[in-house]
């Protein structure tokens, strides 16, 4: 099964090299958070007014802020602190509300059409602004962030997964389970689960990229993790004073890089789906 996969995935890569590309820059992009401690040419937070705006050069490659701080070295430093908040609030989501869309599924009757409608209340609000207004009530932290962000994204996991599961809930190795005296609960959790779990991991590597913009969206507005810490969000809207002056990179690299990342965990989840989805093997 596995042998499988692997040849198959290496049969979608050659056929598309950009899904290749996609992974080697997670890839990269993984590294450079493990690693960023040691990666960072200067102290992400240290101050030198003395050599305030000074544009890309030899000495800081993508030039330093309105105080003196190296750029690249803040950026590297965002990469850690914001891939991990886009992972914790996705691990988070996907946990609570695949179990859910799994029970919901396959249990049906009352208890998926409650659970169903409130998915669907949910999602007739727009969810960034339930992002906003539960990171202003519980206070910009980044454990905060993490909550509102989990929370936004759980709709998305509990109909993904209760569709997925309607579908197979019927299968004859569903019917085989219940058959042999296999309980609900193990039923859901053991046979329908795991199955469902390559197809989840599609919307796993989108959802990081969205979770990554709402996590750089909040900050940018002042809700979300605050200065002088380094995130790609208060960069954006740090430069964003200066560039009618000219100083174009206080904006440019982290905006590029926030573009580049969710660009990556797009173009990741596209592979992921032509390698996991089993309509695909043809």
């Amino acid at each position: 099964m596995i042998a499988n996969t692997i040849r198959h995935a290496v049969w979608v890569i050659r056929g598309n090299p950009v899904t290749g590309v996609a992974f080697f820059c997670v890839s990269c992009l993984v590294v450079v958070a493990v690693f960023a401690p040691w990666l960072q040419p200067y102290d992400p937070l240290a101050t030198n007014v003395p050599n305030a705006l000074r544009p890309p050069s030899a000495e800081h490659w993508a030039g330093t802020d309105q105080l003196g701080r190296d750029i690249l070295s803040r950026l590297i430093a965002a990469t850690r602190l914001d891939l991990a908040i886009a992972v914790s609030a996705v691990t988070v989501s996907c946990a609570i509300g695949t179990v859910i869309g799994s029970f919901s599924g396959y249990m049906g009757g009352r208890i998926d059409v409650m659970i169903g409608r409130g998915v669907d209340m949910l999602m007739a609000f727009p969810l960034f602004v339930m992002a906003m207004a539960l990171v202003a009530a519980l206070g910009n932290k980044v454990e905060n962030i993490v909550i509102a962000t989990a929370i936004i994204n759980l709709p998305f996991y509990i109909r993904f997964a209760r569709a997925e599961v309607n579908v197979r809930r019927s299968a004859g190795w569903i019917e085989a389970a219940r058959a042999s005296g296999e309980s609900h609960a193990a039923i859901a959790l053991r046979f329908l689960l795991p199955n469902i779990m390559p197809v989840m991991a599609v919307q796993i590597s989108l959802n990081l990229g969205w979770a990554i913009i709402n996590a750089a969206g909040l900050s940018f507005l002042g809700l979300g993790v605050t200065a002088p810490t380094a995130e790609w969000g208060i960069m954006v809207a740090e430069g964003g004073r200066f560039i009618t002056s000219g100083h174009w990179w206080l904006v440019a690299f982290p905006g590029l890089t926030l573009m580049f990342t969710v660009l990556c965990f797009n173009l990741l989840g596209d592979g992921l789906r032509d390698i996991l989805d089993p309509r695909m093997r043809t």
